[in-house]
C-alpha cells in the first residue's frame, strides 16, 4: 500500500506531466481560459488516463513484450511484437476518448460545446500517450502500481489546467501590463506554478 501512495503522490507533485515533463500544453494552454470548462477536460483527462495506463499495462505484458504470449503456448516464448507498442496504445487510447466523448455529450451538451475540438484531441494529447509510455518505461510491478500511476498523473494534470484557469481568471481584473496580457502572462505563470511544483522534489516518497 505504501508503494502505491509513494507512486500516487510522486506522479502528481514530483512528476507532474504539465510541470516536470511539458507535456499537455496545448490543451493545458488553449481550454484553461474558465475554471468549469478546465474542470470537464481535467476530469476528461483522469478519466482516460486511468483506464488506458492499467489496460495498456496488460497488453504490453500479457502480448507485445518479447516472451508475453507464453501463457498461450510454449511455441510463442520467443515471440516479439514490441513493434505494435505504439499503434496499440494509441488505439486503446481513441477508443477510450471517443467513449469519454459520447458520455459528454449526452449528458452535458454544454460542456461538450465548450470543449468543442479539444475534446477529441485527447486522442493525441501527448499526457495520455505519455502516461502509456512512462508507465512501460518504469516497468511497474503490477497493475495496480500502473493504475496508481495513471490516476495521479491524470490528478497532476487536473490540478494543473484548473489552477491555471483560476488565476487567469482572477487575473482579468488585474492591471496587466499590455503586452504581456493573453498567453505572454500565461507563460509567466506557468513557468511559477513550475517551480513551485519543483519544490515536492524534496519529498522522500
Amino acid at each position: 500500500m505504501e508503494e502505491l501512495v509513494s507512486i500516487f503522490v510522486r506522479s502528481i507533485f514530483i512528476d507532474n506531466m504539465v510541470f516536470a515533463y511539458f507535456l499537455g500544453m496545448c490543451s493545458y494552454l488553449a481550454v484553461s481560459r474558465t475554471v468549469g470548462t478546465s474542470i470537464g477536460l481535467g476530469a476528461a483527462g483522469i478519466f482516460v488516463l486511468v483506464i488506458t495506463v492499467p489496460i495498456n499495462y496488460l497488453l504490453e505484458n500479457f502480448i507485445l513484450a518479447k516472451g508475453a504470449l507464453s501463457w498461450l503456448s510454449p511455441r510463442f516464448a520467443e515471440a516479439d511484437l514490441s513493434f505494435l507498442t505504439f499503434i496499440m496504445f494509441i488505439a486503446i487510447i481513441a477508443a477510450m476518448v471517443q467513449l469519454v466523448e459520447m458520455i459528454i455529450e449526452k449528458f452535458s451538451p454544454t460542456l461538450y460545446s465548450s470543449l468543442g475540438i479539444f475534446l477529441p484531441l485527447i486522442a493525441v494529447n501527448c499526457a495520455i500517450l505519455g502516461g502509456s509510455l512512462f508507465m512501460q518505461e518504469r516497468n511497474y510491478a503490477n497493475i495496480a502500481e500502473a493504475t496508481a500511476f495513471g490516476l495521479g498523473s491524470g490528478v497532476g494534470w487536473f490540478l494543473a489546467i484548473v489552477g491555471i484557469a483560476a488565476i487567469r481568471e482572477k487575473i482579468r481584473y488585474s492591471n496587466v501590463p499590455a503586452p504581456l496580457r493573453g498567453l505572454g502572462i500565461t507563460f509567466i505563470i506557468t513557468g511559477l506554478m513550475g517551480i513551485a511544483f519543483m519544490s515536492f522534489m524534496g519529498i522522500e516518497l
